[in-house]
């Protein structure tokens, strides 16, 4: 995939890519140019077998402080913009690539992850926060509701109650609370962030990520099924991993008792 984006950073460290959004003078605030490069990424990172593990973050001093405005505004005024609906399947789009990833995507989170930006966050497989972070569904502060896959991330992650507070009262939800509720996976410490972050990432790097694509599928689509549908899901998808090199080098691992080195095959 390229790396000459304008406002992406892409780094790779061996199997662990690292997608940074880089608009720190607006606290990474999307606009259009930065989305489409952001869903030319995640879609050309999917299809890259030499990535087993993808972490999203921010440059400088947060995550994500949502949609540039003035950039919005001037997309309706000069008719860019005609619906609002239409100008968030673009997000969608971004939301149904991660989700559909067969990696791990790991949403490395500090300072503030604001409205779409948070939304993006909650879209990925698991999620890590500074100690500084701040999520905000922002949009009742002006007047809109959760867009970008919110008012479905939210309910799932914290239960109904705590997703219509967090979306009326706009208020903000540090990165301890995010982690107490459920919203994040973990939170630590600011100055151990970057090594925290690298240090999850490879981990999964390393696992059996062909394993880990059929549990994605088989989560996500457990959370939408009844029991019956689930199981009959999950047996298909353990034949799957039961054929595959992973599984079976890591069963002679286990009989040798050493650790099995895995090949994401």
């Amino acid at each position: 995939m390229r790396t000459d984006f304008q406002h992406l950073l892409i780094v790779q460290d061996g199997s662990v890519l690292t997608i940074t959004m880089n608009r720190p003078e607006v606290l990474n605030a999307f606009n259009d140019n930065m989305l489409a490069e952001l869903t030319e990424a995640v879609e050309a990172v999917a299809q890259d077998d030499a990535v087993r593990c993808v972490v999203l973050t921010g440059a400088g001093r947060a995550f994500g402080s949502g949609q540039d405005l003035h950039s919005l505004a001037e997309g309706r005024s000069i008719g860019a913009v005609s619906k609002v609906s239409e100008h968030i399947q673009k997000y969608h789009r971004v939301v149904y690539a991660i989700r559909e990833m067969p990696k791990p995507v790991i949403a490395a989170v500090r300072g503030v992850a604001a409205g779409i930006s948070c939304n993006i966050a909650l879209a990925c497989d698991l999620r890590i926060a500074s100690d500084d972070a701040r999520f905000i569904e922002a949009f009742a502060r002006i007047g809109l509701v959760p867009d970008g896959g919110g008012g479905y991330f939210l309910p799932r992650l914290v239960g109904v109650g705590k997703a219509l507070e967090l979306s009326m009262l706009a208020d903000e939800v540090s990165g301890p609370e995010a982690e107490r509720i459920g919203l994040v996976n973990t939170c630590v410490p600011l100055e151990e962030f970057e090594e925290a972050t690298q240090a999850l990432a490879h981990r999964l790097a390393k696992g059996p990520t062909r394993a880990y694509a059929l549990i994605k599928k088989l989560i996500y689509t457990s959370a939408e099924s009844d029991l019956q549908t689930s199981m009959r899901l999950e047996g298909d998808l353990q034949d799957m991993a039961f054929e595959t090199e992973d599984h079976q080098n890591a069963v002679v691992a286990f009989l040798q008792k050493r650790q099995p080195e895995y090949k994401g095959r």
